[in-house]
C-alpha cells in the first residue's frame, strides 16, 4: 500500500539527537515512510538507525550512502520515497505530534482525489532552545487556510514570512519531473529545494498548524553566523543557482512571478549582508562585483532589486547612496531583522 507521506531524514554524525527527530514522527507510522539517509555517518547514527528500522520495519528504512552533503541526501530521498507526498526533516529538529496527525488528515484527502494538490503548506517555529525563546511563522495573511488554491489567490507575503524547506510538502511526483538539480557538498541548498519545483507548483493547501520545529543553537549549526560567514562560498554559489539556473523569469502567472522573485530577493539581501558583516574593504568591493554581475547576466532581477524606495528594496541603496552611509545602514537592518524573527 501507498505510504501517504514520505519522511526523508538527511543524517550526518547525528547521534545526539536523530532518536528525537524519528520518534516525533511514529504517531502516524501507519501512514508514513521514515527514510533515515545516513550520509557517511562516523558516528553511531546507523546503529541507532538499524534499532528503528529492525523495530517499525513498516515504517523506517535506513539508506547508507557516501557523504555527499546534504543536498545529495535529500536527492536521494526523493528517488527512494514511496509516499503521495514529500518531506525533509533535518536530524536536529522534530515536529510536533498534533499538527502531524492533522497534515496526515489533509494528504488522506488528497490521496482520495482526483487531484492532489501540488504542495502543502504548514507553519515552522524557530526553536532557540539555548535561550527558551520560539518563535512561529505563519502565513494566515498570505494564503487563503483550509482549502484548496492557486496562485492568483495568493496574497503579498510580509517580510520574513517567506516559505522555507520546513514549510513545504510536496508531491513527490512533482519533486522527480520538475528537472531539479541539488548539488553536492553544498550547504544552503534547501533554498533551491524549495524553489526550483515551486515554479512547476498551481495549486496548494495551507494548513494553519505550527508543524516544524527549527532547532537553532547549536556552534556547529549551517545557520550558525559564525559557520555561514566562514561558508560564503556556497551561499554565493547557490544564491547565483536561483538567479541564473531556475527560469524564473519566464513564469507566465503573475502572482507565482512576483513571489518567486521576492524570495531570490531576500536570498540575495542575505548574501549581500554576510558579505558586509565582515565589515572589510575586499568585502565591499565583493558586494559590488556581484551586483555588477546580477546587472550583466540577470538586468530584469536587477531592475527589481533597485527600484522603489530603500526600505522596499534595500539593494538598490548601494547603489544610489555613498558607501559610508549605505552599508552601515544596511548592518543595522540586518541585525535588526536577526532579532526579530530569530533566523540564527
Amino acid at each position: 500500500m501507498t505510504k501517504l507521506l514520505s519522511v526523508a531524514i538527511p543524517c550526518y554524525n547525528s547521534q545526539d539527537y536523530i532518536r528525537r527527530a524519528v520518534d516525533s514522527l511514529l504517531s502516524v507510522k501507519d501512514q508514513i515512510e521514515i527514510l533515515i539517509i545516513n550520509d557517511g555517518s562516523t558516528d553511531d547514527t546507523a546503529r541507532i538507525a538499524e534499532e528503528y528500522a529492525s523495530e517499525y520495519p513498516d515504517t523506517v528504512r535506513l539508506i547508507n550512502k557516501e557523504n555527499g552533503g546534504h543536498g545529495d541526501a535529500v536527492m536521494t530521498g526523493i528517488n527512494e520515497a514511496c509516499g503521495l507526498y514529500f518531506r525533509v526533516l533535518d536530524s536536529d529538529d522534530w515536529v510536533e505530534r498534533d499538527a502531524l496527525i492533522s497534515l496526515i488528515k489533509v494528504l488522506d484527502t488528497m490521496a482520495q482525489s482526483d487531484s492532489p494538490v501540488d504542495l502543502v503548506i504548514t507553519n515552522y517555529v524557530y526553536e532557540k532552545v539555548l535561550k527558551g525563546r520560539s518563535r512561529s511563522i505563519n502565513y494566515r495573511r498570505s494564503l487563503p487556510c483550509g482549502r484548496v488554491f492557486g496562485w492568483d489567490e495568493v496574497g503579498h507575503f510580509s517580510f520574513g514570512s517567506y516559505i522555507l524547506m520546513h514549510s513545504a510538502t510536496y508531491r513527490t511526483d512533482l519533486l522527480r519531473t520538475c528537472g531539479m538539480v541539488l548539488p553536492k557538498h553544498t550547504f544552503y541548498v534547501d533554498h533551491i529545494y524549495v524553489l526550483s519545483p515551486m515554479t512547476k507548483v498551481e495549486t496548494m493547501y495551507y494548513l494553519d498548524v505550527d508543524l516544524y520545529r527549527y532547532f537553532i543553537g547549536r556552534e556547529d549549526q549551517s545557520v550558525n553566523e559564525k559557520v555561514m560567514l566562514s561558508r560564503m562560498d556556497q551561499q554565493l554559489k547557490v544564491n547565483r543557482i536561483l538567479l541564473y539556473d531556475l527560469g524564473i523569469n519566464d513564469v507566465v502567472n503573475a502572482n507565482k512571478l512576483e513571489y518567486l522573485q521576492y524570495y531570490v530577493e531576500i536570498i540575495t539581501m542575505a548574501t549581500v549582508a554576510f558579505y558586509l558583516r565582515k565589515n572589510t574593504k575586499e568585502d565591499e568591493k565583493a558586494v559590488d562585483s556581484f551586483l555588477d554581475e546580477i546587472e550583466l547576466r540577470n538586468p530584469v532581477m536587477y531592475r527589481r532589486f533597485t527600484r522603489g524606495p530603500f526600505y522596499q528594496h534595500p539593494i538598490g541603496a548601494l547603489r544610489r547612496m555613498p558607501h559610508r552611509i549605505c552599508y552601515p545602514l544596511y548592518r543595522f537592518g540586518y541585525n535588526l531583522m536577526r532579532r526579530i524573527f530569530s533566523f540564527n
